[in-house]
């Protein structure tokens, strides 16, 4: 009797309810015929229109859609990066809502993915997907990613890991997760950290957790934040010179990320140019170029207040960055920063 009870209360039990917020890019994308994977629009279907697409998420979870933005990602701005945060924030702090699915761009995707893994206060779970072929293609992506991280955020496993990336049956951390491919469907990876787990059909199974801390245990609240501060990245290379470092500076960046040669290698000429935006006021931060890796602290970095990057992508550092010179602009502080998160 208490048996076949259970059985009943369990079976009648409440479907996860899931937000898909939609900010556009390829999985919102259309192009003029099936075989196109390359030329489209992006951003142009909407969010009711992906969640009509794939009617099989409402046996997962109760579904609610929200139109944050329908954007190429490569057109993505501070003001949405704010707009994104504050919307799952509200979202994620009522009782009627119990994880988010975000649809995304794959360009900045992972930019993205690591402002929220950092400005979220919830334990509850934070998917964002994307797609590399348009809907409209013959083996589109979307509908199956779509799924999977509806599947992944209703999921009581996801919960505490921080921003999730779930893309091509994977799931990987929002902070050690990039793009690494232009065009194949598996463009995402997640280099020598490794993947958290895979998706198996609509179940999660997770093998790793990132031990950054993130989420409810980060220093950083955007609430009520109406900008961030300008941080530029620029790019090292051989015979290079001061003169972006200089335009930068000029231009008000308040941050630089120099994207160096090998373990964060700078130009003699270049280094001379950060050394005076140093001096200036501004926080420089020594990253790689290669794109996995650590960037380690060489005496000459030291001696100017550099800060490293540790092994953050130039473009999560400039992430990083931005969100600590909220907080401070010591390099001390910004350096602890880079090794706590």
């Amino acid at each position: 009797m208490n048996h076949r009870l259970g059985s009943k209360q369990s079976s009648e039990r409440r479907l996860p309810r899931i937000t898909i917020v939609a900010v556009g890019g390829t999985i919102a994308g259309k192009a003029m015929h099936a075989a196109q994977t390359t030329q489209y629009d992006p951003g142009v279907v909407s969010v009711d229109a992906l969640i009509e697409a794939v009617p099989q998420i409402r046996s997962l979870a109760e579904i609610s859609g929200y139109q944050a933005a329908n954007i190429p990602s490569f057109a993505l701005t501070n003001d949405v990066l704010l707009q994104l945060a504050a919307e799952v924030n509200e979202r994620l702090a009522s009782d009627s809502c119990d994880g988010i699915v975000i649809t995304h761009g794959t360009d900045t995707l992972e930019e993205t993915a690591y402002f929220l893994h950092l400005t979220v206060k919830s334990e509850k779970p934070v998917v964002i997907v994307g797609a590399m072929r348009p809907s409209t293609a013959i083996s589109a992506d979307g509908p199956l990613n779509l799924y999977q991280a509806v599947a992944l955020a209703a999921s009581d496993k996801a919960r505490g890991h921080g921003v999730l990336l779930c893309l091509n049956g994977r799931i990987g951390s929002a902070r050690d997760t990039s793009k690494n491919q232009t065009m194949t469907a598996d463009a995402f990876r997640s280099a020598e950290a490794g993947l958290l787990g895979y998706m198996v059909d609509e179940q999660p199974v997770f093998y790793y957790k990132s031990l950054r801390a993130h989420t409810t245990a980060t220093q950083f609240d955007v609430t009520g934040l109406g900008s961030l501060p300008r941080v530029d990245i620029l790019f090292g290379h051989s015979d290079d010179s001061r003169d972006l470092v200089d335009a930068a500076v000029k231009a008000g960046a308040k941050g630089i990320i120099h994207a160096g040669t090998g373990n964060g290698g700078i130009f003699p000429l270049t280094r001379m140019g950060l050394v005076d935006a140093v001096k200036a006021g501004v926080v420089v931060v020594s990253s790689s170029r290669i794109g996995n890796g650590l960037v380690t602290a060489k005496p000459a970095d030291t001696q100017s207040h550099f800060v490293s990057a540790d092994n953050l992508t130039p473009q999560k550092a400039r992430i990083l960055l931005m969100l600590a010179l909220t907080r401070t602009n010591d390099a001390s502080a910004i350096q602890q920063m880079f090794e706590t998160y």
